[in-house]
């Protein structure tokens, strides 16, 4: 899911033709002066961040003229709530509350269609209100083909025990929500308080619109960087792991940075699950040997080993990290060995210092972990590999012990070289990277096992040399899997001759920063 900040979902009420208090968006102290001036009246400001409770934490303040708003926004800009640090401010205009209500829609998986919910009771959580005030509050299935008609939104707020001009005023307004949340592919929306003023009229005066993340790619106007539902924006490495997610829905790849900074002393590790259910049992089992998480990271539904690589490159842009542990369900029924290329051709490259302990439960499992004990026995740190017989606590013990054997090394994140591929090289796109053959060493190789160990079979021999055996473009369209098979073989039984390059954006320019401190 993927939320919108309290002024942007109000500017989508606005264009939908919802009343909602006069405003705008500050970054900066002069600029919430310029707009309360531009209001000419008393205002509020509101911290923009994705938590309930802003009130407790001094988010929502009040201001009777534009100094009063500068002076506040002063104070409220680059304060620090949990995981945010404050960039931004609504300043609206400060309503005269007469009676607050809630409406909100959300999807009913028992149903199976959006639902309609009013209260006249707002102010606080549904949850409370229902606890509460039960009474206080009505539904309505909506039917997505027919939509929400007037009728039914008056029948909506009657029952909620409202009626007269107040009442024709609300259930006009919950058609529009409806037709915003329909038209931006909102999971839920919510107003609350949805106000009365003195003045008799109704007003949204505050909203939270979350957008299914399967919609992302309709909206681009919104805006959105990551369709997920962070409780903070998302870090600069989160960005770069979602561009990775975002065009290749081949299996899943997830990446939640825990922590940007790793305190002296700590005992974090970066961690990769994959599979729900195993992964917090793996995370439960590390966590109970002490160490902490500067990630969490899913790999699941059978990505290819391209996809895997790059999670792995990004869990190891993490520095400070003492070890890595991979562990999901043990009984997955993705094809195992697709992870073990992956992290070998991520660890290589790496020359990893810190030790890693797979766990690869599942479909060819003993392949696997064959795999990553025949590549992996030459790096400085240990890697170990286990399958479903082993478990998580096991494994968490072993990289206990392998941490401790290594002195509780830290890891140093390592920059990011270009490829260096030869000018004349045999060379084709695959669906997220680009394949590259140095023909002129083939010569010398003795078993032409690269074409052998290309499952998929879109490499044949060609005047002795491995060439597509299929069009380029359906190469480039998937045909190829980047299971990596063929290089892994290649640099570690042949010649080296061939090399896959899988390029994550943004990720060489973040890892120089780093470098840079």
């Amino acid at each position: 899911m993927a939320r919108l900040y309290e002024y942007q979902g109000k500017k989508l009420l606005r264009e939908g033709g919802v009343r909602v208090p006069e405003g705008s968006v500050a970054f900066s102290p002069e600029e919430a002066r310029a707009i309360a001036e531009r209001i000419g009246k008393p205002v509020v400001l509101k911290i923009q961040v994705w938590l309930t409770g802003r009130a407790g934490m001094g988010g929502i303040q009040f201001a009777d003229n534009p100094g009063q708003a500068e002076d506040k926004a002063r104070q409220m800009l680059g304060m620090k709530v949990k995981n945010y640090v404050v960039d931004r401010i609504l300043v609206e205009e400060r309503l005269n509350i007469k009676s607050e209500f809630f409406a909100g829609l959300v999807m009913d998986d028992a149903r199976k269609c959006p639902l309609l919910i009013f209260s006249s009771v707002g102010g606080t959580g549904i949850e409370e209100i229902a606890r509460q005030n039960p009474e206080k509050i009505s539904r309505l299935a909506v039917d997505v083909g027919d939509g929400v008609a007037e009728f039914e939104a008056r029948n909506l707020v009657r029952k909620a025990g409202l009626s007269g001009s107040v009442m024709l005023q609300l259930a006009d307004l919950l058609t529009k929500l409806y037709k915003v949340a329909r038209a931006y592919d909102a999971r839920s929306a919510e107003i609350n308080p949805l106000v009365l003023t003195a003045e008799e009229s109704v007003y949204a005066a505050d909203c939270h619109l979350v957008i299914d993340d399967y919609a992302v790619f309709r909206h681009p106007e919104l805006g959105i960087e990551v369709a997920r539902e962070f409780d903070r924006p998302p870090t600069e490495l989160e960005k770069i792991a979602y561009k990775v997610e975002e065009k290749d829905y081949r299996g899943t790849f997830y990446f939640f940075q825990m922590t940007e900074r790793i305190p002296e002393g700590d005992k974090y590790i970066g961690f990769h699950g994959a599979g729900g259910g195993g992964s917090m049992m793996s995370m439960d089992a590390v966590l109970n040997k002490g160490f902490k998480l500067a990630n969490y990271c899913d790999t699941s539904g059978n990505p290819p080993a391209s996809k895997v690589y790059r999670a792995a490159k990004i869990i190891l842009s993490q520095p400070g990290i003492r070890g890595y542990f991979a562990s999901g369900s043990g009984v997955a029924s993705q094809e195992q060995y697709h992870s073990a290329r992956g992290m070998v051709k991520a660890f290589r490259e790496e020359n990893l210092r810190i030790p890693a302990v797979i766990r690869l439960g599942g479909n060819f499992e003993e392949e696997a972990i064959r795999i990553l004990g025949a590549y992996l026995t030459d790096l400085p740190a240990r890697v170990e590999g286990y399958g479903r017989d082993d478990s998580p606590e096991f494994c968490a013990g072993r990289l206990e012990e392998l941490i401790a054997e290594n002195n509780g090394a830290l890891h140093i994140v390592q920059p990011i070289a270009d490829p260096k591929i030869p000018k004349d090289a045999y060379a084709f796109d695959t669906l997220t990277g680009r394949l590259s053959i140095d023909h002129q060493k083939c010569a010398a190789c003795q078993t032409k096992g690269c074409v052998g160990a290309c499952a998929p079979k879109i490499l044949k021999l060609e005047a002795e040399k491995p060439v597509l055996a299929i069009p380029a473009e359906d190469a480039r369209k998937g045909k190829c899997t980047e299971c990596l098979a063929c290089e892994i073989f290649c640099t570690y039984h042949e010649q080296k001759a061939i090399f896959i390059h899988l390029p994550i954006p943004g990720l060489k320019e973040y890892r120089e920063k780093i470098l840079r401190g």
